[in-house]
């Protein structure tokens, strides 16, 4: 019950690597892997005499996200922020602080909750350590190895405000913004490969108009339901603290995997400790506005506009599945097929079902061919059974449906054979069919199990029902 006098409040920082061909410094490849240490030179490794030169692709991605997060996009500096970390060569990270590239957007979730941002600046990643020891974790390690070849890669970092009310939004909210930025293609958002990294601020506070409370941070999740789990912890354990008297320490926190627990790494830092200062070898980026139109007016369509023009199209489909269309970029194949004909119900059910778990080929299949397909189930020439394994067909290798078919030997059942079935189906379940002629729905589902059993598959199974509702005359 304790739980129920809190608010959680919680705001993210998603840094995501940019997907430009070389790094944000130097000529040296962006790619992810690789043997350690072999994507580097003096620049990436801060060697002295060494200067840094901007990429301006870098520049234009986080334009782009800017422009798809509805911020401002401004003239920005670099500065410096001084830290020690061994997978930091330079003893400083290149970064923006008062005045990033973009400010003051939001990002609409398909709930309807909007999410402030409150900046999206471009910065330097750091190198990767990896710890030698069971854990591998810096406590309880007998070493340290680090590769630099990810020093230097241009990330931008995208600060939300403390708008997120529990985890499940914390999710969506990541969910949701990881596919505004894969749709602009300036980062391929592989949380896997760490290309897209959460750290996620949490504090409670008791009631929505109390002051918020003391903040602990976690860092570096890297998957959506290691971020559910983390902050739900953190909750109850923020809460558990209050309640016994004590006092939040604001903190950074691991989240460990193993546990399903977070743990100290240090005191928090402020901006004040890391000591920012102007980076000297770097000057201000001034984007002109015929620069920033470009970008606003090339910017691909968003998944949040995609969902609305299959709602559009299909205005019965439940959200859930519009989304799941979208998520899995079968939107366009979609809204393809149903302009040659297709119907729309069969076309988004075998999208979602059977083309789901094959969708880079579902991407490749021909439009004309699966709305001939989705044309011949609605038609009654094909089953829905015989529909999905021509469908499996097409997946693994394309070709005319109808070929497929006929190579299956899949042919449809004339109404004369099919009502013979039904009749002689009814006659022998007298019992079943006096209560579907009452009005039991469910007793259909039955018969047209019996009329594909005896026909191997073969029947229309809106066939049979329209039959069944004949015969109730």
């Amino acid at each position: 019950m304790s739980e129920e006098k809190y608010e959680p409040v919680i705001g993210l920082e998603v840094h995501c690597e940019l997907k430009t061909a070389t790094k944000l410094w130097c000529a040296c490849p962006n790619e992810f892997g690789g043997e350690p240490n072999t994507h580097i030179c003096p620049i990436c490794l801060g060697l002295p005499g060494t200067l840094p030169v901007l990429n301006r692709n870098a520049v234009e991605y986080a334009m782009w996200i800017g422009a798809a997060l509805n911020c401002e996009i401004k003239p920005s500096k670099f500065h410096r922020k001084n830290y020690f970390y061994p997978d930091m060569p330079k003893d400083f990270q290149i970064s923006q602080y008062d005045e990033p590239i973009n400010v003051q957007g939001y990002l609409d979730l398909p709930t309807g909750i909007r999410i402030r941002i409150e900046r999206a600046h471009i910065e330097e990643d750091t190198g990767k350590s990896s710890h030698l020891g069971k854990s591998g974790r810096i406590h309880a390690s007998y070493g340290a190895l680090v590769d630099y070849n990810r020093a230097g890669v241009p990330l931008v970092e995208i600060v939300s405000a403390p708008d997120i009310r529990s985890s499940e939004q914390a999710k969506d909210y990541v969910s949701e913004l990881r596919a505004v930025l894969v749709a602009t293609g300036a980062t391929d958002g592989r949380m896997e490969e760490g290309s897209l990294r959460v750290d996620a601020n949490v504090s409670v506070r008791k009631g929505p108009n109390a002051p918020f409370g003391t903040r602990c941070e976690i860092k570096n999740v890297n998957s959506l339901r290691s971020l559910v789990r983390a902050i739900e912890y953190e909750i109850k354990r923020q809460i558990e603290i209050l309640e016994d008297g004590g006092r939040i320490v604001q903190q950074t926190r691991h989240f460990n995997e193993d546990t399903l627990s977070t743990v100290a790494l240090r005191s928090k830092e402020e901006a004040q400790d890391y000591r920012y200062f102007p980076e000297p070898d770097l000057p201000p980026v001034s984007p002109l506005d015929t620069w920033i139109n470009k970008v606003k007016q090339e910017l691909p369509p968003l998944p949040s506009q995609r969902r609305a023009k299959v709602k559009e199209t299909f205005g019965t489909a439940e959200d859930s599945q519009i989304i799941t269309l979208v998520e899995q970029d079968l939107d366009g194949l979609f809204l393809d097929v149903v302009s040659r004909g297709a119907d729309c119900e069969i076309a988004l059910r075998r999208l979602l079902n059977e083309a789901a778990s094959q969708i880079e080929a579902a991407k490749k299949l021909d439009a004309q061919d699966f709305a001939e397909l989705i044309g011949m189930e609605k038609s009654g020439k094909l089953s829905a059974t015989q529909c999905k394994a021509v469908l499996a067909n097409m997946l693994e290798g394309g070709g005319s449906p109808m070929q497929i078919a006929a190579s299956l030997g899949f042919e449809g059942m004339n109404s004369n054979e099919l009502e013979e079935v039904i009749t002689q189906i009814i006659n022998d379940n007298p019992d079943a069919f006096e209560r579907f002629k009452a009005g039991d729905e469910k007793v259909s589902q039955f018969f047209v199990g019996q009329v594909m059993k005896a026909t191997k598959g073969k029947a229309n199974g809106k066939a049979v029902i329209e039959f069944l509702e004949a015969k109730k005359s």
